[in-house]
Order: C-alpha cells, then sequence, then structure tokens
C-alpha cells in the first residue's frame, strides 16, 4: 500500500504543502485503499489491484487545479497586504525623515537621501503585487 502513498504524494508534489492538501491526499490515499482492497476480494494479486485501481481512479488534474487556485489567490491576497504595509510604513518613514531634518537643521535639506533609500521598499512590493495579479 506504499505504492498507492507515494503515487498520491506524487500526484500533488508541486502543490503548496497545507493542511488541505493533507486531507485530500489522505482521502485519495484511503479511498485508493479500499479499491484495492476491493479488488484483492475479488481474486486479483495486489499489484494488478494496485494498478487497477490507479487507472479507474482517473484524472485528478480538477483537484490539483483548485487548490492551485485557492493558493495563488492566497498569494495574490498576501502581496496586496504587503504592498499596503510597505507603503504606509514608507509615509511614516518619510515624515519623520522630513519632521527631524526640518525641525533641528532647517538650512540643510538632508532628509531626500533617506527618502530615495526608502522607496525602493514600497516599489518592490508593488512589482511584487502585479506579478500576483
Amino acid at each position: 500500500m506504499r505504492t498507492l502513498q507515494q503515487y498520491v504524494e506524487n500526484l500533488f508534489s508541486d502543490v503548496e504543502e497545507s493542511q488541505k492538501k493533507h486531507e485530500i491526499v489522505e482521502e485519495i490515499t484511503l479511498n485508493l485503499q479500499d479499491k484495492v482492497k476491493d479488488l484483492m476480494d475479488q481474486g486479483k494479486s495486489e499489484e494488478d489491484a494496485i494498478n487497477k485501481a490507479i487507472v479507474d481512479f482517473g484524472d485528478i488534474n480538477e483537484i490539483r487545479q483548485e487548490l492551485m487556485d485557492e493558493q495563488s489567490g492566497r498569494a495574490r491576497k498576501l502581496a496586496k497586504i504587503r504592498f499596503g504595509y510597505s507603503f504606509w510604513g514608507t509615509s511614516l518613514l518619510i515624515a519623520l525623515f522630513c519632521f527631524i531634518n526640518f525641525y533641528y537643521t532647517p538650512t540643510i535639506i538632508w532628509c531626500v537621501f533617506p527618502i530615495f533609500g526608502v522607496l525602493w521598499w514600497p516599489l518592490t512590493m508593488f512589482y511584487v503585487w502585479m506579478r500576483h495579479r
């Protein structure tokens, strides 16, 4: 029966780890094991029963695609949250730099330099967000 478990795990190897993936893999493995036991009770050898159960099970691309779409939606939402966090964090840092600059050294405008450095953060997160859209 280890063959069935390895077969199912190989089918879902490209899907990101999650609780739902483990549940589906376990359910499919149990269904295949039940099918193999039924076929062995009918007089087939274990190897023939495993092969027939795998062939009869059919195509699981729809299940894999559903899991991948769910993970893609989660990644898209997370990218949007990260972009928002970086935008507001950068805004607060810019405000802090400007306040310190104009309060302590109003004659020298030095806050432009750290502002340019900090602007890379939301710019990077924006491109990550756009890639997931």
